[in-house]
């Protein structure tokens, strides 16, 4: 092999920072706009579907009618200016400043929190981020009074609201907002001359059976094609669809799910489905793509609008679909959090809702490509009917949220920026020696357990465990 994972999760996040964004969808949005995307961008449940949203019989009424006051915000998307203007246009009683301070919010909002001063009313955090600040009690839990924001909790998806809940599951320390399901975006043009499924529908239930994933895989090779860019890509998939730890800080890594997706993945390394090449954002790979020979790329919902940018002359060849293996699972997205700090509570609570729930407020992420995390929004006509011509016509925002609605809820919390050097180390050397995939699982756990026992206890004490 010749890089590992962690390279694809760099560059990916340098992508993101280039963006400066915080959840961008792909290829269109409801009002179509060329606008560069918003990006955001790193257990088992009954799935859920787009479609089973609760009915509005009344206009929302928002909470920002009955209150007045003056809100600062930090952020790291820009298009948030305009959502403000937005706001203080519809409701001037609420003034709202917006600082911009670029993917710097992070830490200075943690050096704020951490001082008991400074930190704003408002702030975006990139879920990557938010685990620093989801203990200690500095951010405000949005299910308590005045808020109440467990009364939207059935307008999203259980995973993109249990991600921003405290690391115990009882407070929910983030307003959900985008989402990014990881999507596979692939050259159906290649895959219709090599005799493969090329509709999206019809290739996403084709690659949920392992075998005609390898079928597919072997067919591209003996054309000198390579599947997807990163060949150690779906135990890592399957790593994020459960997280690290769950609300009792039980390792989530070691499942029989997990040593097949392992499994799969030391077949595909032996085959050499992946290129190691970022398609995106390196010269070769760009080149390589150009020349059909990669011929998937595995990227947020952003995706089609990167894939768009920077091929559009290969506008119409390529598609979208589910990703192999029945893998669901999510590629960032950012959240509003409020600190307890903040002095204007009601107002900025006014602001947060308006901002992340009503259609005017839609009416601008959509332009920066932010694929909602509400289903209200998800299921406008305007939304779920829209078409991308870059993917040939296809239904794009209808399979975004067909798939966010299916991935898992998952836990982020401080220790996982710990146990990933832990885990990637681990599922490495079962790769690259090709070991038992239970073994190497059961060892990666006992790793974790030993190597952080004492980060686990510590936090089991301060969670009353």
């Amino acid at each position: 092999m010749k890089k590992t994972f962690s390279s694809t999760i760099m560059i990916i996040m340098a992508f993101a920072l280039i963006l400066s964004g915080c959840g961008g969808g792909g290829g269109g949005n409801v009002a179509s706009s060329t606008a560069a995307p918003s990006t955001a961008a790193s257990s088992e449940a009954a799935p859920s579907t787009a479609a089973a949203v609760p009915e509005e019989a009344q206009p929302i009424e928002f909470a920002a009618s009955n209150v007045s006051g003056e809100v600062t915000m930090w952020t790291f998307v820009k298009e948030f200016k305009d959502v403000a203007d937005a706001f203080m246009k519809e409701y001037p009683n609420i003034k709202v400043k917006v600082v911009d301070l670029g993917w710097e919010v992070h830490d200075k909002l943690a050096t704020t929190l951490a001082a008991g001063k400074g930190a704003p009313d408002l702030a975006v955090v990139e879920q990557g981020q938010f685990p620093r600040y989801a203990t200690g009690g500095v951010l405000e839990d949005l299910l308590q009074p005045p808020f109440e924001a467990g009364r939207f909790k059935d307008d999203v998806s259980e995973y993109n609201w249990s991600r921003w809940m405290s690391v115990d599951g009882k407070k929910l320390l983030g307003m959900p907002w985008d989402t990014q399901p990881g999507v596979l975006y692939y050259r159906s043009d290649i895959y219709e001359q090599l005799g493969l499924p090329s509709d999206p529908t019809e290739l996403g239930e084709y690659f949920e059976n392992p075998e005609n994933v390898f079928t597919a895989v072997q067919t591209l090779k003996a054309d000198g094609k390579y599947f997807m860019e990163w060949g150690d890509g779906p135990v890592h998939w399957g790593g994020d669809e459960v997280g690290f730890f769950d609300t009792e800080l039980n390792w989530t890594r070691n499942t029989d799910r997990l040593v097949e997706l392992l499994d799969f993945t030391k077949r595909g390394e032996q085959l050499k489905w992946g290129s190691y090449v970022g398609g995106l954002w390196d010269d070769k790979g760009k080149a390589m793509i150009k020349k059909g020979e990669i011929t998937g790329l595995v990227l947020g919902a952003w995706g089609a609008w990167s894939i768009s940018q920077t091929f559009p002359e290969l506008k119409g060849k390529w598609r979208a679909t589910k990703l192999p293996f029945g893998v669901s699972f999510g590629m960032g997205g950012s959240s509003l959090v409020m600190p307890s700090q903040s002095k204007n509570k009601e107002a900025a609570w006014a602001f947060m809702e308006w901002s992340m729930r009503s259609e005017a407020a839609w009416e601008v992420w959509s332009r920066a490509w932010t694929h909602p995390g509400w289903k209200h929004i998800q299921n406008l006509e305007s939304y779920s009917s829209h078409t991308n011509e870059y993917l040939g016509g296809q239904e794009d925002y209808k399979l975004y949220a067909e798939i966010e609605a299916n991935i898992p809820p998952r836990t982020l919390n401080p220790l996982d920026g710990k146990a990933w050097p832990i885990w990637l180390e681990g599922v490495k050397k079962g790769i690259e020696k090709n070991l038992d995939s239970k073994a190497i699982l059961q060892e990666i756990q006992e790793n974790i357990q030993n190597k952080l026992k004492p980060d686990i206890d510590k936090m089991k004490a301060e969670m009353g465990k």
